[in-house]
Order: C-alpha cells, then structure tokens, then sequence
C-alpha cells in the first residue's frame, strides 16, 4: 500500500455513519429480483481521477500528485493507487484510453512498446482485485496531431495513426477481458465550413468504425462496441451529435445491429436533450449499451463533468435504464473529475461515494416507481386506442380510404389531456 489514501478506510454501508461511508449504496440490497451492484456496474474513469491535472482555460494544473509524469515507474505508480482506491470504494469496474495509463513515447512504436507493458502491469493488479474492465478507448483528441479530427482528418496518415491506435486499444481491451470497447470523437467535427469536406470526411468516419467492427469480430471480441455521442465538444459541429444522429449514421453503414451508444449525462444536456431522451431514444432505437454517469454547470453552459448530486435527474435515467432491461455489458462510468480546488487525496474518494449513494437513490426511486406500475399503466391508457381494430387498420390504410371514412362517419375528434402535472406529481412521491 502507498500512503496517497493511508487516511482513508474501506468504504462500507452505514446509513447512520457521520464519517466517509455509503449511506444509500448496498451493494447486496436486492431491487427488481437482482443486487444493487450487480444494477448499477459502477466504473470509476482513469483519466479524470488520475490523469486530469486540475487545469482549465485560464488557470494551469492545482493537483500535485506523486505519480505524475512521463515514466514507466509513475506509471506503475498510478496504476498501484488507483488499484487502491478501486479497493477502498469497492467498485466492480473502470474505464481508461491508452493515453491516460501509458507516458507518450517518442515514435508510434515506443508509445506501443510503453501501452504493452503497463497493460500486462494493470493484468497482475486486477489478479489480486475484484475490479475488471468496463471498457478501454482511445485518445484520439489530445494530441496536437489530431487538431483536425482522427478518423476524419485531411491527413491520410493522420488516418491511419488512428486506425493502428485502436486496434492496439481494442487488442488490449480483449487482453484484459473488457467488456466493452467505445469509440468517441473528441475531435470528429469541423471549425469551418470554408475547408470542410463533408461528404468525404463522413465517408472516412464510416469506414473507420465498419474497420473497428470488423476487427471485432476479427480477435473475437465478444463485447460491445459503443459509439459516444460528443455534441460542441469542442467542435462547432461534431458527426456523433446525439443519439439520433449516430443512428443515422449507423443505418448509413450498416452498422445499426453491430454498435450500440454510451451515453453520457453532460453531453445529452450540450444537445439540447434531457439524459432520460437519450436513454429512451437509444432504448427504442435497440442501441442502448452503457452511459457516463456526471452533471453539467447549468449556469455555465458547458460540459463540466461534475459528479451527480440530483437524485430526481438520476432517478428519470435509471427508470429508462430499467425499462430497457438493464445493463448487459455496460454500466455507470463516473466521467466525473474534481473541482480544481478539491485537492485533498480524501476529496477523490469522497466525490465517487457521494455519486455513489446518489446513483443508488436514483436507482431505488426508479425501481420502486415501475413496481408501482401507475406512470406505465397511464402510458398504456393514452394510447390504448391504437390497439383497436380501428387504430391497428388505420396504419395499414392510405389517406384516399381513410378520408373516405371520415367523411362517411362525420367524426368529430376531441382533445384529450396529457396529464403531465399529474404524471410530474406521480414521480414526486418517489424522489
């Protein structure tokens, strides 16, 4: 053990506890036939927890952490406190890009050579710990390389940078027994339309995912491949904007049955939606796989990626995660990082469990509300007309027999109401 979290003990279940512990979070607890943990697949994220230094756009890094740097041996040393602090919060899952758990070589080949070896270190970590993979990516964003997009750069070689990056991610990711693997793209978008090719980058980005689904299949890779959609983030337009749009995408591809979506809170807010639309949309689309559990700064207007403290928020997510029968390889990842002036080894842990516990209350609103059955058996009223013959043949008819009838039966449709204040009531007495 390292003395980075000698102040901190092993997270347990304690609702009195006045001191660091869950208060809402059991993993044991049983909702819905099925233990919380096993519901919520918890994942703590590499990069924010370990890597982000603390810096924003108008100030430099405010965390000094000992395994900070560009060697092996810090390497190795963020991996043994991360490993720690896996431990301490029991969490079942994590997540990483390459870039986040290896230093950045000189040549493509040293990169690799550093990627490998701290891949094979992470292994004999999780051999003495119960935490596992949620999922591994890329980092195909940060690096002044990519300043034009990965997969659709102008740059044919800038392409296939990318490309050999995430088959060594997707090797590693298979390696470690991850059970998913996810593409995002930080940088998959345009500043201006004056030096843009559309068409030809939209081609590009096609190829590139159909290349990664083939290389799935390929190593034998029996996880999912998910697709995270990144509106303004920091392009002005980005070709994965939101859940509908990636479908669009992936129907264009034909890719609809092979990805499935990580969605992830902050975004849905920066594409004008609600997290539960997302979920939804992607549930009803049959591409529901995973999310990034965070909040945005409703005041600034940007991804912020705050941990969670809204527990109606996170109660509407779960009831749709819920509905669409629950994680199967995916989970919640916390992409969620520190504010810049939390600095203090125990604010790192204090910030998972309190997501944690918020997660758990949202979780046991949702269940609780579709065991009550009100809000779905409203649902059903409000549509039950389209279960009649007359709805079911309307769907089948054409506009020519279907005015025809209208006038022959002189109908004289009214307006019925939505119910919503009842509905939003309803959900109040859960959250």
């Amino acid at each position: 053990m390292s003395d980075f979290f000698k102040e901190v003990p092993p997270l347990k279940f304690d609702p009195d506890a006045k001191h660091l512990a869950f208060r809402h979070y059991n993993p044991d607890e049983i909702l819905m036939g099925k233990r919380m943990e096993d519901h919520l697949r918890f994942a703590v994220a590499y990069w924010h927890s370990f890597a982000w230094p603390g810096g924003d756009p108008f100030g430099g890094p405010t965390f000094e952490r000992p395994w900070f740097g560009d060697t092996m041996d810090l390497a190795r040393m963020k991996a043994d406190i991360a490993f720690e602090m896996f431990d301490l919060l029991g969490v079942p899952f994590f997540c990483w890009h390459d870039a986040d758990i290896r230093p950045e070589g000189e040549t493509f080949a040293q990169s690799q050579r550093n990627f490998e070896e701290i891949v094979d270190y992470l292994i004999g970590k999780m051999e003495n710990s119960r935490t596992r993979l949620l999922w591994g990516t890329a980092n195909l964003f940060s690096h002044r390389r990519f300043m034009a997009g990965a997969a659709t750069n102008p740059d044919p070689e800038i392409f296939a940078w990318s490309a050999a990056t995430v088959k060594n991610c997707m090797d590693a990711t298979h390696k470690m027994g991850g059970q998913n693997y996810v593409l995002w793209g930080g940088r998959e978008g345009y500043e201006t339309l004056l030096n843009t090719d559309l068409k030809r980058e939209r081609q590009q980005a096609g190829r590139f995912l159909q290349m990664a689904v083939e290389y799935k299949h390929k190593i034998g890779f029996q996880g999912a491949i998910l697709v995270e959609p990144k509106p303004q983030e920091p392009s002005k337009h980005q070709y994965d904007y939101d859940v509908a749009t990636v479908y669009g995408f992936l129907k264009e591809f034909g890719l609809e049955h092979e990805v499935q979506m990580n969605i992830e809170q902050g975004h849905a807010i920066l594409a004008g939606h609600s997290f539960e639309h997302e979920l939804a949309l992607a549930s009803s689309l049959g591409i529901f796989g995973s999310i990034d559990m965070n909040r945005n700064d409703y005041q600034s207007g940007w991804d912020t990626d705050q941990f969670p403290n809204n527990v109606p928020e996170v109660a509407l997510a779960y009831y749709e995660v819920l509905k669409a029968g629950g994680f199967k390889t995916g989970g919640t990842n916390f992409d969620a990082k520190l504010r810049r002036q939390s600095l203090n080894p125990e604010d790192l842990i204090a910030g998972h469990a309190g997501a944690m516990d918020i997660c758990a209350r949202g979780l046991k609103a949702a269940a609780a509300m579709l065991d009550d059955g009100t809000l779905e058996a409203m649902r059903v009223e409000r549509y039950a007309e389209w279960d009649t013959d007359n709805g079911k043949s309307l769907l089948q008819s054409d506009f020519e027999t279907i005015a025809a009838s209208v006038l022959k039966n002189g109908i004289d449709p009214q307006p019925k109401s939505g119910r919503q204040e009842i509905l939003e009531n309803i959900v109040n007495r859960f959250v």
